[in-house]
């Protein structure tokens, strides 16, 4: 039985008793994954199942991989039952495969739904679908279906993952950097790396897990989710590109898979490797605060205009107290 993220095998319990095999002798090439006994429609089986991610540490065979599919191939074996110094009942290996079709997909820059960038690699003539998306919050549950607009210092959150084929191969981002144009080598304009030989450059990133939403690491899974300080830079446009470069890894090669950051060299170009891919991300718009308009009416006409109103009513108040008085004199002399 082959599912998406699982292996098994499930044979009835009759066959195993007809050859004096007992349940307890049943395992995979590892003797700790054991065998266990189910039961479907009142019929006993003695079956084992195991994740994708059980596959190598339960002793499964080197991975076949062509051009179109993966196949998965393990055993079920049975220990000898020794009866003194001899062996009379056979022993059980039943070899079993599961073979995964891969799906060839044309990598679509900017799909309408959601907003996200795709790229296409080759491992071992085997191709793999990486693609870069931006979620609206920690939880990784809405993407953006068109360009993002942020708000600076507020978390901007990707998430990077293998599509297909799904959870097998490991990734690890490798670099990634903003630009303002979405020419990610271009010299024009200004840049900001976030990432650096898979390790920290923007004291605001922060990789996170992606089971449990806490502190991840860099290449331990085919999904890579981390988040970073929105900002915009000095000089226009502040509209941001995000570019990552990525590395592919065989599920058992966790050391190629874990940066070094001891050291940290200068940012170099992207180099044409057939292990690495090239993810561009954008427009990234920059949400600006509301600010009063200063104009040359409030800062220059008004206050002129009030000065002149000020004076004419002075004015007016000299001329009037100096009619009084001329009429109060002329009252008095008659």
């Amino acid at each position: 039985m082959c599912g998406r993220n699982y292996i098994a095998i499930r044979v009835l319990e009759d066959f195993f008793k007809y050859h004096n095999v007992p349940l307890e002798s049943l395992h995979l090439p590892n003797k700790s994954c054991r065998a266990h006994r189910v039961v479907f429609n009142s019929v006993p089986y003695y079956a084992s199942r195991i994740s994708k991610d059980q596959y190598l540490p339960c002793g499964g065979k080197p991975l076949e991989k062509n051009f179109t599919h993966i196949s998965y191939s393990l055993s079920l074996l049975s220990d000898p039952q020794v009866i003194g110094n001899i062996i009379r009942n056979p022993v059980i290996k039943l070899d079993y495969k599961c073979i995964y079709p891969y799906i060839r997909r044309i990598s679509l820059p900017f799909p309408i739904v959601p907003f996200s960038s795709e790229t296409v690699m080759r491992v071992d003539e085997l191709d793999a679908t990486i693609e870069m998306m931006l979620y609206t919050d920690r939880s990784y549950t809405k993407a953006y279906s068109t360009a993002p607009t942020i708000e600076l210092r507020d978390k901007v959150y990707v998430e990077v993952t293998v599509t297909e084929p799904a959870d097998f191969f490991l990734l690890r981002i490798n670099e990634c950097w903003a630009t303002q144009s979405p020419q990610p080598n271009t010299t024009e304009g200004l840049f900001h790396t976030l990432l650096l030989n898979g390790c920290v450059k923007d004291q605001t990133v922060s990789f996170l897990n992606v089971s449990v939403g806490q502190s991840g690491r860099n290449g331990e899974s085919s999904t890579i989710r981390y988040s970073f300080d929105m900002f915009r830079f000095t000089s226009e446009p502040h509209d941001l590109y995000l570019h990552c470069t990525v590395q592919l890894c065989e599920p058992d090669d966790h050391k190629s898979c874990t940066p070094n950051c001891n050291s940290i060299s200068k940012r170099e170009a992207v180099r044409a490797d057939p292990t690495q891919g090239l993810l561009s991300y954008g427009p990234i718009r920059i949400e600006m605060p509301d600010r009063p308009q200063s104009s040359i009416l409030s800062t220059v006409v008004l206050p002129v205009a009030a000065v002149w109103t000020v004076g004419f009513f002075l004015i007016i108040l000299i001329t009037v107290a100096k009619a009084g008085s001329r009429r109060l004199a002329q009252t008095e002399e008659h």
